[in-house]
């Protein structure tokens, strides 16, 4: 007995180290209960990494929790489910978590090839023989030559009608024309009864097929940057054109977004792959980041200072 009491006290005297609160990424942790074991297991495997660098935000993996349970429920029924419009980070985290998953196949679909928000449909293999219809297209006309309306006043138009933003997909504009807009089918009818203006502009609403969707290759215009750092106020500004200041007073208005979500801290930063979308102007992406150092030496009256700086060589897309 005494022989046993002995060979447990060092261990008594084991310093207790807490464990660093930064050592595990909190969205990891705090589940909702119920969740189903293997999609805890996939979504943390497939965002864990990403999350942990901070690539990934909290929101985007709520989102692709339940999408891996919806996935999880159609594939035990043998059912079909779909979700509602999605945006590209969740769809892009979502399939690449699906994939990892057994008996479950996945189709994400926005109505073109080139679409940015799109449903995804989940179900077992067997029940899924073909793409599932659920997307629909509506052809919004009206004279638009002398009261030329934006994107946001079409999307306003439908949002003013009672339609949530989950169920609109990308709307397509066409200049005098108008705009062709992807819904979800339960809305068709709803949506051409009952859309009469869009701003100022009288305009009639009808269904199309698919095919029948305008659609071209976005253009794209590549340059360089060389800056300081990678804040989203210094790469935003040089990208568009815009001072800082401007650029921090739109952020302030919410008209700027990362990724597809909401920024207003000018001391964000981003990473190569990372969007950057402000309202009326467009958006760019990060394609590359190069860092160098510099050995400066300046020498003033009674002064010698020397010392490296850093310059960050940023390749930018713009879609234009």
């Amino acid at each position: 007995m005494s022989a046993a009491v002995a060979l447990a006290r060092p261990l008594r005297r084991l310093p207790n180290f807490p464990c660093p609160r930064r050592a595990v990424p909190t969205p990891l942790h705090f589940f909702a209960r119920g969740r189903c074991d293997v999609a805890l297991a996939v979504t943390t495997a497939a965002v864990g990494d990403s999350s942990a660098k901070g690539s990934v935000h909290r929101d985007v993996i709520e989102e692709v929790m339940d999408i891996l349970d919806m996935a999880q429920r159609a594939s035990k029924r043998r059912d079909v489910l779909h979700t509602s419009f999605l945006t590209p980070p969740i769809i892009k985290e979502a399939m690449l978590a699906i994939e990892k998953l057994a008996d479950i196949k996945a189709v994400a679909q926005g109505g073109y090839p080139q679409a940015e928000r799109c449903r995804i449909s989940v179900g077992h293999p067997d029940s899924m023989r073909s793409n599932p219809d659920v997307v629909a297209a509506l052809s919004i006309s009206g004279n638009f030559r002398l009261e030329p309306c934006s994107h946001g006043d079409f999307l306003g138009a439908i949002l003013g009608a009672g339609i949530t933003r989950e169920k609109v997909g990308d709307i397509l504009l066409q200049g005098e024309r108008g705009a062709q807009v992807l819904v979800d089918p339960e809305l068709v009818d709803y949506l051409t009864s009952t859309l009469e203006k869009v701003g100022k502009v009288g305009i009639s609403c009808t269904q199309i097929p698919l095919l029948a969707i305008e659609y071209e290759p976005p253009r794209t215009k590549s340059f360089k940057t060389v800056e300081s750092s990678l804040r989203v106020d210094a790469v935003a500004s040089a990208g568009f054109k815009i001072s800082r200041t401007k650029l921090g007073s739109m952020m302030s208005s919410g008209d700027v977004r990362v990724n597809w979500s909401l920024v207003t801290k000018s001391g964000a930063t981003l990473k190569a792959g990372d969007v950057v979308s402000v309202s009326g102007m467009g958006r760019l992406k990060v394609k590359a980041i190069t860092s160098y150092f510099l050995f400066i030496y300046s020498l003033r009256p009674k002064i010698s200072e020397m010392g490296l700086s850093r310059f960050i060589c940023i390749y930018i897309l713009k879609y234009v």
